[in-house]
C-alpha cells in the first residue's frame, strides 16, 4: 500500500457510528499494516512527532482493541466502554512506541491497553473499589477462570490458585469472598425484613442542608472576625510574620527568609511568632468574655 493509498484509507475509517455493531464492523475492515509500512510511520512520529502519522497507526491497530476488550466481556460492563478504554492505552502506546527496539508496535502496546481495560473493570465492576494491590489485581482477573466450578473454593483449590500466582492463599479466600458477595440496590424497597436494608435509608448527606449551610458560613465569618481583631492588635513586626507565615495563600515564608529580612536569627523569628501566638490567644479569648 502506497503513503497516499494508507493516508486516504485511514481518513475513511474516521467515521462516526451509531452502533457499538457498526464500529467493529467497521475497524474489521480496517488493513493490517505490513511491517514496513508500521516501521515507516513509527519513525516519521518518532523523528517528526507527525500528528498524521500518530494517527494512521492507532486507526489501523483499533481491531486488535475490540479483539482484547472482548476478553473482558465477562464482568458485566459495556464493550463500548472497555473499547474506548483500550483505546486510550492504544493511543499512550503510540505515543510512547521506540521504532528502534525492532519490535512490532502492537506486541508493545498489549500492554497498556490491558492496563487500562484493567483499571476501567476494577473501578467500575464494583461501587467498592474491590482490587487494590499487585496480588489482589492478579487473582480478581484470573480466579473465576481458574475455578473448577461455581461453588466456594477447598483448601486443596485455594492453595494451588495461590501456588500458581504467587499470592498468599489468605488473599485468595478474601478475593473469593469480595466477587461471591451480591450487590444490593441502592434504593431497596422498604418491607419489615431487618437483612434486605436500603443504602439511601442510611447514607442521606445533609451537609448541603441550606440552614446548615448558612450556618456554618455565619460561624465561619465569626470566627475570621475575631481573629483579625485580634491580629490588628499586634504590633507590626508580629503581625507581619504571622501573615507571612500563616496567612498568605500564595506561598509559606521560611523562618529563614524572615530572620534576613529583618537581619535577626531565624530561631529569633520563631520565638516572635510563639510570643504572637501566644498573645493571639489571649486577646481572642478576651474578646469571648
Amino acid at each position: 500500500m502506497t503513503s497516499k493509498a494508507l493516508a486516504v484509507s485511514a481518513k475513511n475509517w474516521i467515521v462516526p457510528c451509531g452502533s457499538i455493531d457498526q464500529y467493529i464492523s467497521r475497524v474489521r475492515n480496517i488493513p493490517i499494516l505490513t511491517a514496513e509500512e508500521e516501521r515507516a510511520l513509527a519513525i516519521d512520529l518518532f523523528e517528526n512527532q507527525s500528528r498524521e502519522a500518530a494517527q494512521k497507526l492507532i486507526v489501523h491497530h483499533l481491531n486488535f482493541v475490540v479483539h482484547i476488550a472482548r476478553g473482558f466481556s465477562g464482568y458485566g460492563l459495556a464493550l463500548a466502554d472497555l473499547i474506548q478504554e483500550g483505546n486510550i492505552g492504544l493511543m499512550k502506546a503510540v505515543k510512547r512506541f521506540d521504532p528502534s527496539h525492532g519490535v512490532r508496535l502492537i506486541s508493545f502496546a498489549v500492554h497498556w491497553i490491558k492496563s487500562e481495560i484493567h483499571e476501567y473493570v476494577i473501578r467500575n465492576w464494583r461501587m467498592v473499589r474491590i482490587a487494590t494491590t499487585k496480588s489482589q489485581r492478579k487473582l480478581f482477573f484470573n480466579l473465576r477462570s481458574m475455578k473448577k466450578s461455581f461453588k466456594w473454593l477447598n483448601e486443596q483449590e485455594a492453595k494451588h490458585i495461590a501456588d500458581e500466582l504467587n499470592v498468599p492463599v489468605k488473599d485468595v479466600y478474601e478475593m473469593e469472598s469480595r466477587i461471591q458477595g451480591k450487590d444490593i440496590a441502592f434504593d431497596a424497597p422498604d418491607d419489615d425484613d431487618e437483612d434486605n436494608f436500603s443504602p439511601s435509608a442510611w447514607l442521606t448527606d445533609s451537609s448541603y442542608d441550606p440552614a446548615k449551610t448558612v450556618e456554618r458560613e455565619e460561624e465561619h465569618d465569626y470566627y475570621r472576625q475575631r481573629l483579625f481583631r485580634a491580629i490588628d492588635k499586634l504590633d507590626s513586626r508580629s503581625r507581619e510574620i504571622v501573615e507571612a507565615r500563616w496567612l498568605n495563600e500564595d506561598k509559606k515564608v521560611t523562618l529563614q527568609n524572615l530572620a534576613d529580612k529583618y537581619q535577626v536569627s531565624a530561631e529569633r523569628i520563631r520565638q516572635i511568632e510563639a510570643q504572637a501566638f501566644l498573645e493571639l490567644k489571649n486577646s481572642i479569648e478576651a474578646d469571648v468574655r
